[in-house]
């Protein structure tokens, strides 16, 4: 139940709802236990002789009592339900909130599908323990109270003899509550690995269809579903018996004060009317006793949901934000620099020149895994554009992430204008960066939306400034409705290299101080390439930029270029110094001449 009490600030926030819904609540159940009261009076004296203007007083009575217990459990409803949604809506934002800000090695390791139950099956579990239970939970202890005083004033004999099954109700509670909260947690586990499945089923759908396995999905979900609805009959066998066995229990108190009620009326002055009455109550107990088992199963569940969410919070975010951190972006600067692009500042509020340095960088992405970079060490000077060409998996994209510090490096010391790249937050380093990642991703939106991502407030010309230089502009305007045409989820309307140039044009619109594109040419023909990057030469004059690709055509034209192989630099120099080694990157640009001079065949 510890896992709970995470929510105390999330009620709390909420207390003056939660006050007022129990004070009507607790009005709502004095109506409620007065009306036995008055049903009883009123069968004894039928017996003695009523008339029917009395009759009609004592009907209007109950009627009323009635009437003002139905408006206070309406009153309840509208505070503490409504309350249960508010949290519900805190914590599902901050639940999001807090997940944006984990480190990346938490979203290669967990499935994007366990992340979504989260933010629905089990916060949606959580309400249902702040609103219903809570609800019922007090509807439960004031109506106890109250029928039990009002049962103990007509008679203590029976009150007692009828309390004789309540503590099997404790028994049996604790004893079923205890399997239905290891099969909840079993059930939303199995939730879990379900929307994974059917995420990644959905986001690769063409895959699927491509090797027609079509079938074999399905196999592989219904099977999932079926451990799913097995999961679920169990917890639902386990919840299903909680009732009968309340309902067994309150048969009893029953019988109880019919038999000793009966012989109390027959043998002493135990009126009928107190004997109704005592039914009344009991019949009052029945939802309260059986709310007992339902409210246990919310809160199981609840526990098993929170358990989950918690240690989703309790994750420490990838880097701590500089405490005196004051973003200025470079749109925020207004230092206007060539094409209208701004220069960026930093929390000093001074120009970020651009300057990055690797000192001895070490890096591998979990202890006991191979290092991705080994002993890495180059300075890049501000204005300067560095080209990283390599193999797949010699460390190229690992350098962009740490300098956008998606990852920390586990060894040596990263410096931007001869600062520690650890003393910068990561959202005052983020802005002054443009990142065109290898794998290029676009929202459900129109292409005006993914180009203005970075920063909403930009006007529609420099949006087609942005789309120009990356070469974009003229595919823009042969679709119909040019700009606002929606590109589907993951931008699935578009070829791959219009979604690569809209990424391009989305980190241009951004004016960061370090650009850097990840292999961000390799969907476009060499003929398209060549435009962007004339386009790009201006853009990256006054910008340190870092260029990785694997076509050499792509990098010839920068200051310094690092040929990478297993996570080390093995050769180092410009274009020309490079050819004229003749190493690795000799041999790789007469390869690609021989492939170009064949391709023109």
């Amino acid at each position: 139940m510890h896992h709970l009490q995470r929510l105390l600030p999330y009620i709390g926030k909420y207390r003056g709802r939660l006050i007022a819904g129990l004070i009507f609540i607790t009005i709502s159940n004095v109506f409620s236990v007065a009306i036995p009261r008055f049903i009883g009076q009123t069968i004894d004296k039928l017996g003695k002789g009523l008339t029917s203007g009395e009759l009609a007083e004592q009907a209007f009575i109950i009627v009323g009592l009635s009437i003002g217990s139905g408006i206070f459990l309406y009153l309840t409803r509208q505070t503490i339900i409504v309350l249960s949604r508010l949290v519900e809506y805190d914590l599902r934002n901050d639940f999001l909130k807090h997940v944006q800000m984990l480190p990346m090695d938490h979203f290669n390791n967990t499935p994007t599908g366990d992340t979504m139950a989260l933010a629905t099956n089990d916060i949606s579990a959580v309400r249902e323990f702040v609103g219903p239970a809570l609800m019922y939970a007090s509807n439960t202890i004031t109506t106890l109270l109250f029928a039990l005083t009002m049962m103990l004033t007509l008679s203590v004999k029976i009150t007692l003899l009828a309390l004789l099954p309540l503590p099997l109700v404790s028994y049996t509670v604790y004893r079923l509550g205890k399997r239905i909260h290891g099969l909840s947690i079993a059930v939303q586990s199995q939730y879990a690995d379900l929307t994974s499945n059917a995420q990644e089923n959905l986001s690769g759908v063409r895959v699927v269809r491509a090797y027609v396995r079509e079938k074999y999905a399905i196999g592989v979900f219904s099977a999932m579903s079926e451990g799913y609805r097995r999961k679920n009959l169990e917890r639902v066998r386990a919840e299903q018996l909680m009732m009968p066995a309340m309902m067994v229990l309150i048969g009893l108190s029953q019988l109880i004060v019919l038999g000793v009620g009966g012989w109390e009326v027959i043998y002493s002055d135990t009126t009928i009317g107190d004997i109704v009455q005592f039914f009344s109550y009991i019949s009052q107990l029945i939802w309260p006793v059986i709310a007992v088992g339902w409210i246990t199963n919310l809160v199981q569940r609840a526990a098993a949901s929170m358990g989950r969410l918690n240690r989703i919070f309790e994750l420490e975010p990838e880097v701590a934000q500089t405490p005196r951190a004051t973003v200025t972006t470079a749109v925020d600067a207004g230092v206007a620099g060539s094409n209208g692009l701004a220069e960026g500042k930093g929390s000093d509020g001074k120009v970020i020149a651009g300057k990055i340095e690797f000192r001895n960088v070490w890096f591998q992405y979990r202890p006991g895994l191979p290092f991705v970079l080994k002993n890495l060490s180059f300075t890049v000077q501000p204005g300067q554009t560095l080209a990283i060409i390599g193999s797949t998996g010699s460390g190229k994209t690992t350098i962009v992430n740490l300098l956008a510090r998606l990852y920390e490096a586990t060894q040596g010391e990263i410096l931007i204008d001869d600062r520690p790249i650890s003393q910068f937050g990561a959202d005052e380093l983020r802005t002054q960066i443009g990142v065109v990642a290898q794998e290029t991703f676009l929202f459900s939106d129109t292409i005006a939306g993914n180009i203005r991502f970075g920063r909403r407030d930009a006007t529609d010309q420099q949006m087609v400034r942005a789309a120009d230089i990356a070469q974009l502009s003229e595919n823009i305007n042969r679709f119909p409705e040019g700009y606002q045409t929606m590109v589907g989820e993951r931008g699935i309307t578009l070829s791959g290299g219009q979604k690569q140039r809209t990424s391009i044009a989305r980190a241009l619109l951004r004016q960061p101080q370090i650009l850097m594109l990840d292999d961000a040419l390799s969907a476009v023909d060499t003929e398209t390439e060549e435009q962007i990057l004339r386009g790009l030469r201006e853009v990256m004059r006054l910008r340190t930029s870092i260029l990785i690709a694997h076509r050499i055509s792509t990098v010839k034209e920068a200051d310094q270029i690092l040929v990478m192989d297993e996570g080390e630099i093995i050769e180092q120099g410009t274009h020309d110094e490079l050819l004229a080694i003749h190493g690795e990157y000799y041999s790789l640009y007469q390869r690609q001449l021989l492939e170009q001079a064949l391709e023109s065949l």
